[in-house]
C-alpha cells in the first residue's frame, strides 16, 4: 500500500491571521444554489478547505465532521467545505457519505486563493501546486477566530471541538 504525503512549510500557509475579516465569497453549493459569505452574517462558521472530493484524506476529514456534526452545530457552528471540484461532484460526494453540510464549488480556485489556501506543496517527494488543507473558525461578525493549518484528517472534528472549548474558557 502506497503512502501519500502532502507537506507544505509554514511559509506556504495562509497569510490570513486570527482577527482578520474573513474574505468574502460567492459560488454555488452542491445543488447549484448560489451561496455567499453574506448569507451567514450573525452565524459562526467552520470553513474547511480540502484538495479533492472522494480522496482518502479528504474523505476522512469530511466524515469526521459528519460524525461529529451534532456536537459542532450544538457549539453554534455552520459547516461549509471548499474544494476545486464542481458542484455536481460535490453532490455525489455528499450523497455517497451522507454529509449534513454543504460543499462549495470553487473550480476557478478564486475562493481558495482569497483564503490563501493555494500554492506549492510536496507530494510524494516532488513539488506540486494544490490546495492547502486548512480550516477557519469564523465568528458571527465575520472575523477569523482560529486557523487550523495542521489538520488531522481522521480527528479534525475533535481538533475543532477542543479549540472551541479552549476559546470559550479563555
Amino acid at each position: 500500500m502506497a503512502l501519500l504525503l502532502f507537506i507544505h512549510s509554514n511559509l506556504d500557509m495562509t497569510t490570513l491571521k486570527v482577527g482578520d475579516k474573513a474574505p468574502d465569497f460567492k459560488s454555488v453549493d452542491e445543488n447549484g444554489n448560489v451561496i455567499a459569505l453574506k448569507d451567514y452574517v450573525g452565524k459562526k462558521l467552520i470553513l474547511f478547505f480540502y484538495p479533492k472530493d472522494d480522496s482518502p484524506g479528504c474523505t476522512k476529514e469530511a466524515c469526521s465532521l459528519r460524525d461529529n456534526y451534532r456536537a459542532l452545530t450544538k457549539a453554534g457552528y455552520t459547516i461549509l467545505g471548499f474544494s476545486p471540484d464542481k458542484y455536481t461532484k460535490h453532490k455525489k460526494f455528499i450523497d455517497k457519505y451522507e454529509f449534513q453540510y454543504s460543499l462549495v464549488a470553487d473550480p476557478d480556485k478564486e475562493i481558495i486563493k482569497n483564503y490563501a489556501c493555494w500554492g506549492p506543496k510536496k507530494f510524494m517527494g516532488r513539488e506540486v501546486i494544490g490546495v492547502y488543507r486548512t480550516t477557519f473558525l469564523v465568528n458571527e461578525k465575520g472575523i477569523i477566530d482560529h486557523i487550523f493549518i495542521k489538520v488531522k484528517t481522521k480527528d479534525h472534528a475533535q481538533q475543532i471541538l477542543d479549540q472551541v472549548e479552549q476559546m470559550q474558557t479563555a
